[in-house]
C-alpha cells in the first residue's frame, strides 16, 4: 500500500455512531453495507455484536489498509470492496437483502489530516484531491480548465459567490507559473476574496467545490442512493451523513419523492399512487450531533443524519431525481 503517513497516527471518530446504532439494530443480526468505510468506524461497533455482518466499499487506498486489518479480526464476518460506491449494485448481491446501508458522506479525518493529499488548506504537497478512483486531480483541473468552466464549479458546486474573481485571480496566476500545491492555492483565493470572515478560511468554499467536481461526489451520491433503494431488504434502513447543503439538498429531495411524504399536487386531485414510494420517513428534519459530540469532535458540528425504512414495494427507476439534479450531471461528467 502506497501510504503516505501512518495509519494509526491520526484519529478518526465516526460522526454520529450512536444515533445510527440505535436506528440500524446490529444487536438483532443481520447484514449491513457500510459504504463510506474510511477509518471503519462504524464497522468495527457493528460487528461487535456476533450475528452481524458488515460489507465495506470505499474508493480510498488508505481504507483498503484499514480494512485488510478488520479482515483477519473478522474474516467470516467482514468483507471489503475497494470501489465507488455508485457500483453499489454491482458489489452486493441482490439476494443478501442488507438490513440497514449506510452512507457517511465527505472527507475522513484520514484524508484531511494527510497533508500531501491537498485536502487541507495548509497542504504544501501536491494539489491534489483524489479520493481513490479518479480521472484527474484537481492540480489538472486548476491548470488547465477555462476561466469559463472554473467560474461555473466554484459557483455551482460551492456555492461561492465570488466564483468569477477566483477563477479570473486564478488564471492570472497560473499564466506565470502552473499552482503546484493546496496552501498556494488558499493564498490565491485569499487574494481574491473582497470581504469575508476572519474566523473562516476564505478558500472553503473553493476548496469544496473542486474536490466535489474531482470525486465526482453529487453524481456518485444520487446513483449510490438510487442503487441502496433497489437493494435493501423490506424493513432495511437507509442511513446518510451529510456534511453541507448540496450533499443535503439531494438527499432530502430523494426520501421526499421516494417515500410517503411526496404530496398530491392539489387536493382537488384525485389521489394519485407515488410509483416512487420506497421509504417510509419517520421525521421530516434531519437528527444531529449532540453537543456533547460537537465538543468532543468539532467535525460533526455541521452533520445532518436523515434516514428511511424500506417498504415491499417494487422498485422503480426515479427519473425525476435526474432530472432534477442534471445540472449537476452535466458539470460533473465534464472532461478536462
Amino acid at each position: 500500500m502506497n501510504a503516505t503517513m501512518p495509519l494509526d497516527s491520526i484519529k478518526h471518530d465516526p460522526v454520529m455512531l450512536d444515533q445510527i446504532l440505535s436506528i440500524i439494530s446490529p444487536q438483532h443480526g443481520g447484514i449491513f453495507v457500510d459504504c463510506t468505510f474510511g477509518g471503519g468506524g462504524y464497522s468495527k461497533a457493528i460487528l461487535k455484536h456476533p450475528n452481524s455482518e458488515v460489507i465495506g466499499i470505499d474508493r480510498d487506498y488508505i481504507s483498503k489498509g484499514l480494512a485488510e486489518k478488520l479482515k483477519k479480526e473478522f474474516p467470516d464476518r467482514f468483507n471489503f470492496f475497494s470501489n465507488k460506491f455508485s457500483n453499489l449494485e454491482s458489489l452486493v448481491n441482490y439476494d443478501l437483502k442488507p438490513k440497514a446501508i449506510i452512507f457517511d458522506l465527505g472527507l475522513s479525518s484520514l484524508q484531511l489530516g494527510d497533508k500531501k493529499r491537498g485536502f487541507s488548506f495548509k497542504s504544501e504537497g501536491p494539489l491534489n484531491m483524489q479520493m481513490g478512483e479518479n480521472n484527474f486531480s484537481a492540480y489538472e483541473v486548476i491548470n488547465k480548465f477555462d476561466k469559463k468552466n472554473l467560474a461555473n464549479i466554484i459557483k455551482l458546486l460551492g456555492d461561492e459567490k465570488d466564483g468569477k474573481l477566483i477563477a479570473n485571480k486564478i488564471v492570472q496566476n497560473r499564466s506565470k507559473k502552473p499552482i503546484q500545491t493546496s496552501k498556494e492555492l488558499s493564498l490565491i483565493i485569499r487574494k481574491a476574496k473582497k470581504y469575508y470572515r476572519y474566523d473562516k478560511n476564505p478558500a472553503t468554499k473553493t476548496f469544496q467545490a473542486i474536490r466535489i467536481f474531482v470525486n465526482q461526489e453529487l453524481t456518485e451520491l444520487i446513483y449510490g442512493l438510487i442503487a441502496a433503494a433497489k437493494l435493501l431488504a423490506n424493513g432495511g434502513v437507509l442511513a446518510v451523513v451529510t456534511f453541507h447543503s448540496l450533499e443535503d439538498k439531494i438527499v432530502k429531495y430523494f426520501f421526499n419523492l421516494c417515500s410517503n411524504l411526496k404530496k398530491n399536487p392539489s387536493r382537488y386531485f384525485p389521489i394519485k399512487k407515488n410509483k416512487f414510494d420506497f421509504f417510509k420517513i419517520l421525521s421530516k428534519k434531519p437528527l444531529t450531533p449532540s453537543k456533547k459530540e460537537i465538543k468532543e469532535n468539532s467535525r460533526s458540528r455541521s452533520a445532518k443524519l436523515r434516514y428511511g425504512i424500506r417498504n415491499n414495494n417494487q422498485f422503480n427507476f426515479p427519473e425525476e431525481l435526474i432530472k432534477k439534479f442534471d445540472k449537476y450531471f452535466q458539470l460533473e461528467n465534464r472532461n478536462l
